[in-house]
């Protein structure tokens, strides 16, 4: 019992200093403490029980004087766990508080346990600190099981008097034992911890509730320093309604030292009470507020355990591999969406919604029912806009139906996304070749040797040529290569000729063009007209269908003209095209000249010669 009124003189007694401090309490303290918070959730066929034991003899008081009677406190208290068949230990957390700074290192059942997480709350009038302590004893406990439980080696005696004058001395522990059975229904237990007190008044938000049903719904409570001779303005509400478990708990005095699980109203300076609160919390909450109010006694919340009827899927998604390809904006995302942390299957047709970097890219849906525990794998493919950079994160939400709404109700609905950072393959860098000449060989077909462009293309030694393609389509998939690049005949110029660089994980595509030029024509200056199929006409190389406006004009050795020719007659064979010739009677053996004007901004003197004529 810490007994404070709003005019009370409080009277506060050091061992160290023999005097009195006086202080006049013009209102209400204030406490320092941490916020209750979900500390673990579980969801199936679960419930929880609590068991623990007080250090006090009895209810600590206000009589001053350090030889109180009162002033008595056990180091050691035994309780003792009973559960049913078929139930399975799931988790025990044990919980111990007292006075003072804190006593941190105690035993269970004669096995050291040292405190895991700890907390502390300071009662500003008199500057006293009070504690508590965790640790997670879940494998001892499971080997244990039912039976007798002692805490010992909590020592408070060291500190305890200062305490006594002003009724604050006091110690205790508790189990905390979330248990399955198979025979229960399916639910949702949150375990809330931390370290709240009170006067005046407290509100406690628990976070992270789904109510679906509310029969049978309760409420555990681990409380420490109530006093069941104080009921000054106490009242416990849940979401502004008084619950009470009378006579064990009147509405007006909730934490009166009692344990709702064995009881026993002796569970002095601390409460494990437990309270339904099936008519206090409706389908479809997703909070609960507690509010605790006292006129005078101070009571330090450290626990809080819900159990409420809770079928639901829990929809969690990863990203199993995201397929790239060279030069591509579109990739094929690979994913998994499982329900493991649920108590209910998750239904076909949940939506799936992949973002990248916040902008909303693709989207599908589960295909089948996915069992509790179970699995489904799938994959969407899509396009990255060309706004995004090379680097980009990938988010994938499960039940998110692209406006950022999901159309299942879930046990979690904080974990249904994963993000992964991407980058695009990046493609070889490659030098940028000139075009190739050739001589036009007619209508400007050449042959050109480009076998030295192997290297020459490569901007990296570490990088590779991987051939020659007619085409850009066939250079991107790596098909019908060219197979002479020593001897190609391009039948029309300028031709682009492609080319694929590879590098460990992407591939390039450049090109270069082959080009023609007309080159000088070589002229074969004998004429043999004797339809030996040898030397029967006036034969140039590299005129004809290159030199398109040629054109030829030959004259006897007097000077007159005697043929003319262009790219459409054909060759000079001996007989003259002119007026005054002799139809059909070649001309006589001997010497001409011949005049080729090629008409080409190349050549722009004509070639002449001589040229002799045999019949």
């Amino acid at each position: 019992m810490i007994n404070f009124n709003s005019t009370d003189l409080i009277l506060v007694k050091s061992r160290t200093q023999k005097y009195y401090s006086a202080f006049f309490i013009l209102f209400f303290c204030s406490f320092f403490g941490q916020n209750i918070s979900l500390y673990n959730q579980f969801n199936g066929r679960y419930d929880f029980i609590f068991i623990g034991n007080t250090m006090n003899n009895q209810e600590n008081n206000s009589i001053s004087g350090e030889d109180s009677p009162l002033c008595d406190i056990n180091t050691s208290s035994s309780a003792t766990l009973n559960l049913n068949t078929g139930d399975v230990i799931e988790n025990a957390y044990l919980y111990w508080a007292g006075s003072g700074t804190g006593d941190f290192d105690i035993k269970l059942n004669g096995q050291n346990i040292n405190a895991q997480r700890t907390f502390s709350v300071i009662q500003l009038a008199s500057q006293m600190p009070f504690f508590s302590a965790f640790a997670n004893v879940t494998q001892q406990v499971i080997n244990t099981g039912n039976g007798n439980y002692t805490v010992s080696d909590l020592d408070l005696n060291s500190i305890i008097a200062d305490y006594c004058p002003f009724g604050g001395n006091f110690a205790g522990w508790a189990l905390v034992i979330v248990y399955k059975n198979n025979a229960l229904p399916i639910n949702q237990l949150n375990v809330y911890d931390g370290m709240q007190s009170v006067p005046t008044a407290i509100t406690i938000n628990l976070n992270s509730l789904n109510v679906i049903d509310n029969a049978n719904a309760k409420i555990g409570f681990v409380a420490w320093e109530g006093d069941k001779n104080i009921a000054v303005n106490e009242t416990l509400t849940i979401n502004g309604n008084v619950i009470s478990n009378p006579p064990l708990n009147p509405p007006d005095n909730a934490f009166n030292g009692t344990n709702s699980f064995t009881g026993s109203n002796q569970l002095y300076n601390m409460d494990l009470d437990v309270y339904s609160i099936q008519n206090n919390i409706n389908i479809g909450d997703t909070s609960a507020q507690i509010q605790l109010t006292s006129g005078q006694d101070f009571v330090m919340v450290n626990a809080v355990v819900t159990k409420l009827n809770s079928q639901l899927p829990d929809a969690t998604v990863i990203i199993n591999d995201v397929e790239k390809q060279c030069n591509s904006k579109q990739l094929i995302v690979h994913y998994t969406v499982s329900n493991f942390n649920a108590t209910n299957p998750l239904l076909a047709g949940t939506p799936i919604a992949i973002y990248v970097n916040n902008q909303l890219i693709g989207q599908g849906v589960t295909q089948n029912n996915i069992p509790v525990d179970g699995s489904e794998t799938g994959q969407i493919t899509i396009t990255i806009p060309d706004s995004i950079p090379n680097t980009f994160d990938i988010t994938i939400i499960a039940d998110n139906d692209g406006t950022g709404h999901g159309i299942r109700i879930e046990i979690n609905e904080t974990n249904n996304s994963f993000t992964q950072n991407v980058s695009f393959l990046i493609p070889p860098t490659f030098n940028l070749l000139n075009p190739l000449k050739s001589c036009n060989e007619g209508l400007t077909s050449g042959t050109f040797n480009f076998l030295n462009y192997n290297n020459l293309v490569l901007a990296n030694t570490t990088d590779t040529f991987a051939g020659y393609y007619e085409n850009y389509l066939d250079a991107f998939n790596h098909t019908n290569p060219i197979l002479n690049p020593s001897n190609y005949i391009a039948f029309t110029t300028p031709k682009e000729i492609f080319i694929r660089v590879e590098n460990a994980t992407c591939f390039a595509v450049t090109s270069f063009l082959l080009t023609t030029k007309n080159c000088p024509p070589t002229v074969y200056n004998y004429i043999s007209a004797n339809n030996d199929n040898t030397n029967d006409t006036f034969v140039i190389d590299g005129l004809r269908n290159i030199f398109l406006n040629f054109d030829l004009e030959i004259y006897n050795r007097w000077g007159r003209l005697i043929w003319t020719g262009n790219n459409n007659t054909s060759n000079w064979d001996g007989f003259s095209n002119q007026a005054n010739r002799l139809d059909n009677d070649k001309v006589q053996e001997g010497t001409y000249y011949y005049i080729l004007n090629l008409n080409d901004p190349d050549f722009q003197e004509p070639l002449n010669g001589w040229l002799y004529f045999s019949k």
